[in-house]
């Protein structure tokens, strides 16, 4: 049997905790804060409860129009009944529910669970500090690093940190703020900028590239960015804060082009760094940077027996990227193959529209030599969206123009985020647009655009 100690319990080291178990491994799993790491605590889960009481509040909002004359009155005054500690209640319940879900799977499992911090002694050592101050010193066959990463708050953000929110943290917002500029204008900005602005705060957003979503397709940017700005939110992209300051309850944000940005609270959603400085990996023979540790892309080693999964290996900031490769290296460390495909990690955005990908972009595809084919459809032409007054939106496929293979996708619109997943599946099948065209869609429903992409 071989005794396997995985560092840090979030989306990557809980599901290797419970993969090398199953496969027979004795198991320690060492977390400093909470199981479930930032994703389930204090990141994905949470914020998508919040989005989904913002968008409830959004269709009270707009309900009216279903309705007597009497009803923008009443769904304005129901709006303003809105309860931020009932909202943030729902949330810490749905957050703990889950938190206990895993921690009863890890028990059952076999895993044993130790609250401390871990650092590597040697190679097959690893020295744990309890929460009481005394140390307890792991012998293991094999480790799995699942560390994971914080906030990044580069100047001049990084003198205030302790004043204004990053991703973690805003969820303990104690009032909804009247207004807030969210530094970055990623996923986790957008996503903000969607729920505050549909629970009345105005919003801010500033990003230092050209555009919104600056990994993401470009058009998918531009349908987000126009809807962003339709709700009210304001948008000062290809510009940088320069400087910060605090005054009076009241954040300045002096912009690069010498511009003023005011605001009662500050949301710096400007990435992710790595710190593994407290594990001493010198004691291994590791070095790392800001970005994390370099392994095997497939196989997830870091070196001999020991490998590294989720954010500290900087191959894709996700929490169901961290779980697949979980899973793989604790396959792999239990002798039973296995690889991990980076460009089949789904891509998801929560906002309204909803953005999702999966495979390679338009850019990617051409960089790799393809000559790429597009084949969109949009939702004004499919009766349930339209039915459902729900036609902002496309889904896109793009494929090989010499095979017909398919490369990847882009959807935005409604229910994106999970009908990527139908796009996943033919990737992985490594089907054409033929074959894709086979396939018969329910009618009427959002997923018979994706065969209706096929014939354009």
């Amino acid at each position: 049997m071989k005794n396997i100690v995985v560092i840090g319990g979030g989306p990557g080291g809980y599901p290797a905790a419970l993969k090398a178990a199953a496969l027979g491994a004795k198991v320690t799993l060492v977390e400093k804060n909470k199981v479930g790491g930032v994703c389930l605590n204090c990141g994905c889960i949470p914020s998508k409860s919040l989005l989904d009481a913002a968008h409830r509040f959004h269709t009270v909002k707009t309900i009216s129009s279903l309705c007597t004359e009497q009803a923008p009155a009443a769904a304005q005054a129901l709006f303003e009944l809105r309860d931020w500690k009932k909202i943030q209640a729902r949330q810490q319940a749905a957050t703990r529910k889950l938190t206990q879900g895993i921690s009863f799977l890890l028990k059952k499992a076999g895993v044993d669970v130790l609250a401390g911090e871990a650092s590597f002694k040697d190679e097959k050592t690893v020295l744990v500090k309890m929460a009481d101050g005394s140390e307890q010193t792991l012998q293991c066959d094999g480790i799995i690093l699942a560390s994971g990463s914080e906030a990044f708050f580069p100047p001049p953000f990084d003198q205030i940190k302790d004043k204004i929110y990053d991703n973690s943290t805003i969820f303990d917002m104690p009032a909804l703020p009247q207004t807030l500029t969210i530094v970055g204008g990623g996923v986790i900005g957008c996503e903000f900028a969607d729920l505050m602005s549909a629970l009345g705060v105005a919003v801010n957003v500033v990003e230092m590239q050209p555009r919104l979503l600056p990994l993401e397709d470009e058009n998918a940017a531009r349908a987000l960015t126009q809807a962003l700005s339709k709700r009210g939110v304001t948008l000062y992209t290809g510009i940088s804060a320069t400087q910060v300051r605090e005054a009076n309850g009241l954040f300045t944000l002096t912009l690069s082009d010498g511009r003023e940005v005011t605001s009662q609270a500050v949301l710096a959603a400007i990435g992710r760094t790595v710190d593994l400085s407290a594990l001493h990996m010198e004691n291994i023979g590791v070095e790392w940077t800001r970005k994390g540790v370099r392994v095997n892309p497939e196989t997830l080693q870091l070196k001999d027996h020991i490998y590294a999964v989720g954010d500290v290996n900087g191959l894709f900031q996700l929490a169901h990227a961290a779980t697949r490769q979980g899973e793989v290296a604790a396959s792999n460390l239990c002798g039973v193959p296995a690889v991990y495909h980076n460009e089949r990690v789904p891509r998801a955005i929560y906002t309204s529209p909803e953005v999702a990908s999966v495979g390679l972009t338009r850019a990617q595809a051409e960089e790799k030599g393809f000559t790429v084919k597009s084949h969109k459809s949009f939702l004004l032409a499919n009766g349930r969206a339209v039915a459902q007054e729900q036609t902002d939106g496309y889904y896109e496929l793009l494929s090989d123009a010499q095979t017909g293979k398919l490369l990847g996708a882009v959807l935005v619109g409604a229910n994106a985020t999970e009908l990527v997943h139908t796009v996943s599946v033919a990737l992985a099948a490594q089907m054409t647009v033929q074959d894709f065209k086979e396939i018969i869609f329910a009618h009427p429903t959002f997923a018979e655009s994706l065969g209706e992409a096929c014939a354009k």
